[in-house]
């Protein structure tokens, strides 16, 4: 099978890159893919395709670009030059571009390859019927929320139209099901990158590294969080560093350099920016606890996936997909009302000063993670495309007989 994948790609700062990465990784090495074709972003530097496994041959075609119009146009023109058995989008509603239309056009790509005969999978992790659009970062204008929804609505229609859609959880299967009477949406966890053989539950010397990855700005904001750690180092006087990992989320500019400005007097404050691919291992290792500084959830969260396959400690806001996550796949952690910094810094509390407790929260954490490694992820996209093979031909011979 030649199989193309429609994604943003590291060094991308596009949604989902490092998701991407990862899937890339291990559909590398599948004897059922033959060619491996990435529809990748287009970016300044060289994309990361550098793997120490042997795999498959990989054809890599830089398409699109965020927000551009001519986006449904460029990628269209990249698959009938590749010719795929089969697609594969790896995507969120806000994947193509943070502007409507550019946004659109890019959703209707895989009802186009439907179109065109081409086996389609859509991994879409999220879903806007559970998607808090004022907390979200989308707007707060309740005629605009409406506006949104019936958008929304349209675009989930199209992407149905896929042989394939896949969400990352099971409530997910429930509402598209309900809503649209759709009857080709299954549940593909999100799965683990990397599962360490023996993660190490000691941490190096000196400061407790109190660390939180990801983009900021819209739903994830650190306020909250440098602020409970002051709590905790004064109630306790642990030494404790605060590290704020990754950059803006691309709706809000110059957040975490107004954030840096407001905070410049805070002690043993970190701003990494940009971690790379291979930095992300010594980031989570050298951490005491994952913070989650949710306001609200847009669907399963990666960064709980990689701080489980380094055996972690995680606090997170009591919010209902990070919740019913955490019980569904068998995660542990201490939980804080969204927004609430006494209820965050007790969370936090409670874990640093307790090193039993932290140990075996990542433990049992580890044990969750390991659950779904990315090897197995790729399997079940894999037999997903054998089954759609499978009920395309038994439909073409009822229609010859």
């Amino acid at each position: 099978m030649k199989l193309a994948v429609v994604t943003s790609y590291p060094p991308s700062k596009v949604t989902l890159n490092e998701y991407a990465y990862h899937l890339v990784k291990n559909f590398r090495k599948k004897n059922e893919i033959t060619e491996l074709i990435l529809l990748i972003d287009k970016t300044p530097k060289g994309k990361d395709l550098v793997f120490n496994e042997d795999g498959c041959k990989v054809t890599v075609k830089e398409c699109w670009t965020f927000n551009s119009y001519l986006n449904i146009y460029s990628v269209n023109k990249a698959i009938r030059q590749t010719k795929p058995d089969a697609v594969l989008f790896n995507l969120q509603f806000m994947k193509f571009g943070d502007k409507k239309i550019a946004a659109a056009l890019g959703l209707m790509l895989p009802w186009i390859c439907k179109m065109k005969g081409i086996m389609t999978i859509v991994l879409l992790h999220n879903i806007l019927e559970e998607v808090d659009l004022a907390r979200a970062g989308f707007t707060a204008n309740k005629f605009l929320q409406k506006v949104y929804n019936t958008i929304g609505t349209t675009l989930t229609k199209l992407i149905l139209k896929a042989d394939t859609v896949a969400v990352t959880m099971e409530k997910y299967v429930k509402v598209l099901e309900n809503k649209y009477a759709a009857k080709n949406v299954v549940n593909i966890p999100h799965g683990t990158f990397e599962i360490p053989e023996k993660p190490s539950f000691e941490l190096p010397q000196g400061a407790l590294k109190i660390m939180t990855f990801g983009k900021f700005g819209t739903y994830k904001k650190v306020e909250k969080m440098i602020e409970a750690v002051e709590e905790v180092r004064k109630s306790t006087g642990l030494n404790l560093e605060i590290v704020i990992a990754g950059t803006d989320n691309p709706n809000v500019p110059g957040y975490l350099n107004s954030v840096k400005e407001s905070y410049k007097n805070v002690p043993q404050l970190t701003f990494t920016g940009y971690v790379e691919e291979e930095d992300v291992k010594d980031l989570f290792t050298n951490s005491a606890v994952v913070v989650f500084p949710y306001t609200s959830t847009t669907g399963s969260s990666g960064v709980l996936h990689q701080a489980g396959s380094y055996g972690k400690a995680v606090v997170m806001p009591d919010l209902g997909d990070l919740a019913l996550l955490i019980k569904e796949e068998g995660y542990q952690g201490e939980f804080f009302q969204p927004e609430n910094v006494g209820s965050l810094a007790n969370a936090i509390k409670s874990i640093v000063t307790n090193n039993e407790y932290r140990i075996n929260l990542g433990k049992v954490n580890y044990k969750a993670a390991t659950a779904y490694p990315m090897e197995k992820i790729t399997d079940m996209y894999i037999n997903e495309f054998q089954m759609i093979a499978v009920n395309n031909e038994v439909y073409a011979r009822s229609i010859l007989t």
